[in-house]
This record gives structure tokens, sequence and C-alpha cells, in this order.
């Protein structure tokens, strides 16, 4: 039991008091702890059906936009499609911000404004095909779709980590400072009840001691009245 208290408590009935109180938060907050990591663990196998379906839509896209780039190389030729593909503009950075799951921040990556407005290619009409077209239209879903995969990998990488630190702190409230707490309450209620135990001891001592003084006066009093 020595090995399991807390150090540096003193045995007193205010201490007592306090670590009652401190065990009853310890399990209202180990039980809000296990709600916590049963509602991630049930977001987790969700998210992870959409990642899911995310990189399968993902590799199908991935072969249609090579595919179709290869149709548009074999029209417009290797060159062709590498000087329409150098006159693509700069469409800025990729936006990404932050939203919460149970507490846990996750990103949010924006997508890329649509090249499909006119103008938005770079390069012109004549001199290209339509499978060129067709070539980047799918290059851009594919680009979104690959935009979205990485948004959904990395929120299942941040809510596993966060499963896996709610259950170490469940683990060390359940196995750690509940059965401390415990093992200290009992150790300084044992204190307190051989305490109890000594004074109850010394009380009946005390009196005893004074039922024999008041016995042997009494006894002294009764032969000197003898003798008179």
């Amino acid at each position: 039991m020595h090995k399991k208290i807390i150090k540096g408590i003193r045995p007193t009935r205010i201490e007592l008091l306090k670590l009652k109180k401190r065990e009853l938060l310890a399990r209202k907050g180990h039980d809000l702890l296990e709600e916590k990591r049963d509602a991630m663990i049930m977001e987790f196998l969700r998210l992870v059906e959409d990642f899911s379906e995310i990189r399968r839509m993902l590799e199908q896209e991935s072969v249609q936009a090579f595919e179709k780039l290869a149709v548009a190389q074999m029209l417009a030729g290797e060159g062709g499609v590498a000087d329409a593909a150098c006159a693509v503009p700069d469409r800025g950075e990729i936006p990404i911000r932050a939203r919460y799951i149970m507490g846990v921040p996750v990103p949010v990556i924006g997508t890329r404004p649509d090249s499909r407005h006119p103008g938005g290619r770079g390069y012109g009409y004549t001199g290209t095909t339509a499978a060129l077209d067709e070539a980047a239209d799918s290059f851009d879903r594919l680009l979104a779709l690959a935009l979205r995969a990485a948004e959904s990998e990395s929120t299942l990488q941040r809510i596993a980590q966060e499963i896996e630190k709610t259950k170490r702190r469940v683990n060390a409230l359940e196995t750690v400072l509940i059965p401390q707490i415990a093992a200290t309450q009992k150790h300084i209620e044992s204190h307190l009840e051989e305490l109890e135990r000594e004074n109850l001891f010394r009380r009946k001592r005390t009196k005893l001691l004074h039922q024999r003084k008041a016995t042997g006066a009494e006894g002294e009093g009764g032969d000197e009245r003898q003798v008179d």
C-alpha cells in the first residue's frame, strides 16, 4: 500500500476530505474522456470510409487523366502539350484554414480558382485540340481529388493522434491516479482509526487510574475513622 499512496499528503481528516473530492473529479474526468474517446473512434471510422472512397475516385481519375493526356500528345505532339502547359498562368496559393472536430484542429484545404473560364488556361483555342482541353479538365479534377485526399489523410492522422492521447489519459486515470487516491484514502483512514483506538485506550486507562485513586482515597479515609 505504501508504494501506491500519494507522497507528501498528511494523514488528517481535512486531507481525507480533499482526497474524496479529488477522487470524484478524477472519476468524472475519466468518464468524460472515455466518452470522448468512443465518439472520436466512431468519427475516425466514418472518416476512414470517406478517405477510402476519395482514394478510389483519385485512382480512377488518375487513370483517366493520363489516358486523355496520351491522346492529347498523340494529336498535338509532346511539344504542343508542353507549350500549352507552359502557357497556363499561376493561379495562386492553395488556401488552408482550420476547423475543429471535438476540439481537435484539422486542416481544410481549399481549391485553386477554376481554370476553365475564358483565358484561364493561358493558351488559345487555335492550334490546340479538344483532347487537350479534356485532358486539362481531367487533371483539374485530379488535383481537386488529390487535395481532398490530403485533407482527409491529415485529418485522420490528427484524430488518430488525439485518440491515442485520450487513451493514455484514460489509462493513467484508471490504472494510476484513481488507485493511488483510493490507496491514500485507505492509508489515512487506517491511520485515523489507529489514532482513535489509541485515544480510546488512553481515555479508558485515565478513567481507570482515577477510579483506582478514588478507591484508594476512600480506603485510607475509612482506616482513619477506625483508628479514632
